[in-house]
């Protein structure tokens, strides 16, 4: 198995990427909040001794500066960063190195599956300490046998009382298949509907959340308030892979079972390709628009798109929505989706044979486990961060969580019941190539350029291209 396991990471390397984030920057917190982190004087103490024994610079891998500005805004040991963001210092002198690859076409995966693969033969300062993995292929470097994260237990962090205050099914998305612990987030990425303001009132006489709410609360509603919108020359979303996650999140079992080499395709993928091509033919979607993550999606977000919402959580809005408006702040609105879903996450995970345990124990638990810190980041960061208790104040404290790109309104509000609903759907090595290459495949057979059937025939073509161990791919009946 743990060869097996090796081999989708060497393949998985050369896959495409999945596309998050977030972003900021600063450095602050109180000699109070470093004692509550490390747990108090005496253990203080107890951990500086250790950290003397550490090495000097600690490497970090991940695809952007999201991480790094997190741990600048509320890691207090902190002192500087390079100019060019590649080294922060901390105050005993250890050196902080960022190694930023991009996700776009599977190359921080390469770089980092080469580094791990090299890891126990590594002179200390070349180690990994900390990588970065997102849940569409966290599954593949939590698994025990291939041993690349390690137990957060042996960094000395009680997941059952350091991160009580988690949302759970983060901590299962974290964690082996014997339910051990191997990694931290400090995000939660529960989705919302995301619309335009301008053509709620248009087409619905009001852009009240509660209202538009109402008419998107599930499929049925949400394909009438289609109609209507079609009806003004508008689209609903603009692109049948926005509707992706909400169907992809909610199977109900893995696309491939442990220890096996059969893809399943889940009943619930097959309902988004029907879903998708009836939609797309009615005129709901816009048949320009294919796929996500192009020119013409980003487009889809400009004042003079005709497109009504998009389906996005905290990241969305700010790194991809916020970026791509060239109107007024205000224009846009968040409310209920039509389904329960998560979308991303960025799973913080210590690197087997780190010789900067400490230091890593004190990153994770102050960027991941931290109240305060993590109430810090999402007034900040706009994160949906995790800790339930947390969020639970922010949902009902408008004079600290609006925002004014929404025209004022806490998005808070709305995200905390999603996310205390989400059960995540059952995690595989093999989801980041089973959720890219089905999208890819039906594209084609959505823009009318093949049949059905060749769809199907394409994915499990390239399916095997990526993971050759694969031997089957079963469709429901």
């Amino acid at each position: 198995m743990k060869k097996k396991l090796v081999s989708i990471v060497l393949m998985t390397a050369l896959a495409a990427g999945t596309l998050a984030g977030c972003g900021g920057s600063g450095s602050s917190s109180s000699d109070d909040s470093a004692n509550v982190q490390t747990g108090g004087e005496a253990q203080g103490s107890a951990d500086a001794a250790a950290a003397t024994d550490e090495g000097k610079v600690i490497n970090i891998y991940c695809w952007n500066n999201e991480f790094r500005e997190r741990v600048e805004l509320v890691y207090p040991e902190v002192k500087e960063t390079s100019s060019d963001g590649t080294v922060t210092t901390l105050n005993d002198g250890t050196e902080i190195h960022w190694i930023i690859n991009p996700n776009q076409d599977g190359v921080y995966q390469q770089k980092l599956d080469e580094a791990l693969l090299n890891q126990a033969n590594a002179a200390a300062d070349d180690k990994v300490d900390i990588f970065l993995s997102e849940t569409d292929y966290v599954n593949k470097y939590t698994d025990a046998e291939a041993d690349m994260a390690m137990p957060l237990t042996d960094l000395g962090i009680n997941p059952d009382t350091d991160l009580a205050d988690q949302y759970s099914f983060t901590k299962v998305t974290a964690s082996d298949a014997n339910g051990v612990q191997r990694g931290s987030t400090w995000q939660c990425c529960p989705g919302l509907l995301v619309y335009r303001r301008d053509i709620a009132k248009e087409v619905f006489g009001t852009d009240d959340p509660e209202e538009i709410g109402e008419k998107v609360k599930d499929w049925d509603s949400i394909k009438a308030a289609a109609a209507e919108l079609k009806a003004k020359g508008y689209y609903t979303f603009a692109s049948y892979a926005d509707t992706f996650r909400l169907y992809g999140n909610s199977i109900d079992a893995p696309w491939v079972a442990p220890g096996e080499t059969t893809i399943k395709v889940d009943p619930k993928i097959m309902n988004w390709i029907n879903d998708s091509k009836e939609w797309l033919d009615a005129g709901y979607l816009d048949k320009t628009v294919k796929g996500q993550w192009n020119s013409d999606w980003n487009q889809a977000m400009g004042s003079s798109s005709k497109v009504f919402a998009f389906l996005f959580p905290a990241w969305g809005i700010d790194f991809t929505l916020k970026p791509n408006w060239d109107g007024e702040d205000g224009m846009w609105a968040v409310t209920n989706p039509p389904q329960e879903y998560n979308w991303g996450g960025s799973y913080v995970h210590a690197c087997t044979g780190t010789d900067n345990p400490q230091h890593v124990k004190d990153i994770i638990m102050s960027v991941t486990a931290d109240k305060d810190n993590l109430l810090k980041i999402s007034r900040e960061k706009t994160d949906f961060t995790n800790t339930q208790s947390s969020m639970r104040e922010a949902a009902t404290d408008d004079a600290n969580f609006s925002s004014d790109f929404l025209g004022g309104q806490n998005p808070f509000k709305y995200f905390s019941p999603v996310a205390e609903n989400i059960k995540i759907a059952p995690l595989s090595a093999y989801d980041q190539g089973c959720v890219e290459l089905i999208q890819n495949s039906f594209s084609d057979y959505f823009q009318g350029m093949v049949d059905f059937d060749k769809a199907k025939a394409n994915f499990e073509t390239a399916i095997i291209e990526r993971y050759p161990e694969i031997t089957e791919v079963q469709w429901p009946q």
